[in-house]
């Protein structure tokens, strides 16, 4: 048994070391071996290419949200300097997107972020991972869907315009406001994601163009009007930055949640014809595109309208009617609609595979992995996502919840940068395997052509006295070449151990940093001594990561040949502090609703989770020799 010396089986029992090993335990990137295991009916089928992921990209991110953002951030924040604000605030999104760009093409599996967690950082933060995602897109979905029959109505003439059947109703009983066309427009969308994945992204493709032409109007005509009139937004005694520098930032803070929606194309992974070109161009393409709409609608309007002039509710609206164009309103409201439609649809189709990766994982009940065979789609998992999300919109008015929504994303990104760096410095060593193949994990450690290598593997990652196949006690002095090889072993191991706690205190210096920065009640002293010791422990970490070697094997970890994320660890250290920035400022109230909702999954996994995992009996081998393991398996089998 010379290579279970260096293996492990994963954590499984009520001891404490057996939870604490539980909630580390990683799976191991989705090879040939485990799709062809899985059996057809696990698989998602392949047919998006780069148009479909920006047709989901785009309409996920871009909702109606910016038709009044501009006009918001506008009086508040930014004045004319608004776009200044959206382009900070894209540029703050790219980082995510660039860590997301090299891990979707690493790991083309369904889960996205929660798919990323497990593989680079552990099973317990997966799952909450996985459970935060699951409120951000169900709370998400109603809450998009709630704000469409309002501008339905506006569309037709007024609040009064519905019919009956489709309008909003007050039940004095309950004190609740009832929103039928919400419901019915979920489960519409809900009917059409189960058809398939290309026919569903084929009509989220037209409306989401539908709500881009009307962009496009706003831009063109509004640049006439402003050509006509000589810009009067621009032409201002405050100047361009009336708030100043700060209040152009705390624009780009509220802002940057307009661009949350790329990573919706992350979660579409395994659909996707070729992974490591097209995830990675989709992502930037709608998100340069998004980036690109929002900053030409802000110069259009706000040069319309002074800032301090807008119409907080309907800014664009209200700047075309100053202008004598009211029948603009028509098309504005039409492209808020689409907008919405689009948006409902991309909140929708990631949770089926959220639930679907969860569940395949063993942490969620089988029900949700199931796969049609026919469409091709989790349609369980898209049912029970879209009878929830319907009952949620007809029945709650879910605006106070909105920042629960913020939570989820934020987490994602934060945990996705983190795991780029674990990739890069500290790849998983060792892969989980089925229990089912110890007969051919022992046979293939037993085997003299790789007793050597394995003997090295298992010497540096355990500290087991058996260890055979290194031969002789005196083998230091026989083979020289061997000693060589173990002592860059045990060089490779220190390096991996300083990686390791540095990425720790680098993500203990951004919390403390960005807390002390953002609690303003806190003594100065204090704040100034916190700032100081996250700020130190931030930049040492930023310089030692910049110092040490990136791990060899990081060429070879997951699907090679994709997308490479640039300025490692500066840009995934940058995109964790900003992050993090955003979630502390949340507010209390946010927190303390997202907590019941992050407790409520702990007890999950604690009696459900925990002992159903797919990983509970793997034996976890060295990452170099699982492949060689299968194949000896299929021979042994053959």
């Amino acid at each position: 048994m010379g290579f279970l010396g260096g293996s492990q089986k994963a954590g499984g029992s009520g001891s404490p070391g057996g939870w604490l090993k539980g909630l580390v335990r990683r799976k191991r990137v989705d090879s040939a071996h485990a799709r062809s295991g899985g059996g057809g009916h696990h698989q998602l089928a392949k047919e998006l290419s780069v148009l479909h992921l920006i047709a989901i990209g785009v309409g996920s991110t871009i909702g109606a949200g910016v038709y009044i953002l501009v006009g918001t951030v506008a009086r508040e924040h930014s004045g004319p300097a608004l776009t200044f604000s959206f382009l900070i605030a894209g540029i703050a999104a790219a980082l995510s997107a660039f860590c997301y760009a090299e891990l979707a093409s690493r790991c083309p599996s369904a889960g996205s972020a929660y798919h990323y967690s497990y593989i680079c950082v552990g099973e317990g933060v997966a799952w909450l991972i996985g459970w935060a995602l699951i409120l951000e897109y169900t709370i998400g979905g109603s809450a998009v869907a709630r704000g469409i029959s309002p501008n339905l109505a506006l569309l037709f003439g007024g609040g009064d315009s519905l019919p009956s059947f489709l309008a909003r109703q007050y039940i004095p009983g309950l004190d609740i406001v009832v929103d039928p066309c919400a419901a019915v427009l979920v489960i519409v969308v809900t009917g059409l994601l189960c058809v398939g994945i290309k026919e569903s992204t084929l009509a989220q493709g037209i409306v989401t163009t539908a709500n881009v032409c009307a962009m496009i109007f706003v831009i063109v005509a509004g640049s006439y009007l402003g050509f006509k009139t000589g810009w009067p937004g621009y032409e201002l005694p405050t100047g361009y930055f009336p708030f100043g520098v700060d209040g152009m930032l705390a624009g780009s803070a509220t802002v940057f949640f307009a661009y949350i929606g790329f990573d919706s194309v992350a979660s579409t992974a395994e659909e996707v014809k070729n992974p490591q070109r097209d995830l990675p161009l989709g992502i930037a393409a709608a998100l340069s595109i998004c980036c690109a709409l929002y900053m030409m609608v802000s110069i259009v309007i706000v040069g319309l309208v002074p800032y301090f002039a807008m119409d907080p509710d309907t800014p664009i609206s209200s700047a075309f009617a100053s202008h004598g164009m009211h029948w603009a309103a028509y098309i504005i409201t039409a492209g808020a609609v689409t907008a919405l439609c689009s948006t409902l649809m991309g909140s929708i189709l990631p949770q089926p595979r959220i639930l679907m990766a969860m569940a395949r994982d063993g942490l969620l009940p089988a029900f949700f992995s199931d796969i049609n065979k026919r469409t091709q789609v989790p349609i369980k998992s898209t049912i029970v996502t879209g009878i929830g999300s319907a009952i949620l919109a007809f029945f709650m008015d879910v605006s106070q919840l909105a920042g629960m929504v913020s939570v989820g994303t934020l987490l994602a990104f934060t945990m996705v940068a983190i795991s780029v760096l674990i990739l890069r410095y500290v790849p998983p060593d060792e892969v989980p395997l089925p229990s089912s193949l110890q007969e051919s994990i022992d046979a293939y450690s037993e085997a003299p052509e790789s007793s050597g290598i394995i003997s090295e593997v298992s010497g540096g990652a355990s500290g087991d006295s058996t260890q055979p196949l290194l031969g002789k006690k005196n083998a230091s002095i026989d083979y020289p070449i061997i000693v060589e090889k173990v002592q860059d072993i045990l060089t490779e191991k220190n390096r991996r151990k300083i990686a390791g706690w540095t990425i720790m205190f680098t993500c203990i210096g951004a919390f403390i940093l960005t807390y002390a920065a953002s609690s303003l009640g806190l003594p100065s002293s204090l704040r100034f001594s916190l700032c100081g010791v996250g700020g130190t422990f931030l930049l040492s970490g930023l310089i030692v990561l910049t110092c040490i070697d990136q791990d060899e094997r990081r060429h070879k970890f997951g699907h090679a040949g994709g997308f490479i994320c640039p300025f490692v660890p500066l840009l995934p250290i940058a995109c964790i502090l900003i992050n993090l920035y955003l979630l502390i400022n949340l507010g209390a109230a946010t927190w303390a609703r997202v907590s019941v909702w992050l407790i409520v999954g702990i007890l999950v996994y604690v009696f459900y989770g925990r002992t159903h995992s797919s990983l509970l009996d793997a034996v976890y081998v060295p990452a170099a020799h699982a492949d060689e393991i299968y194949r000896s398996s299929g021979d042994s089998l053959a």
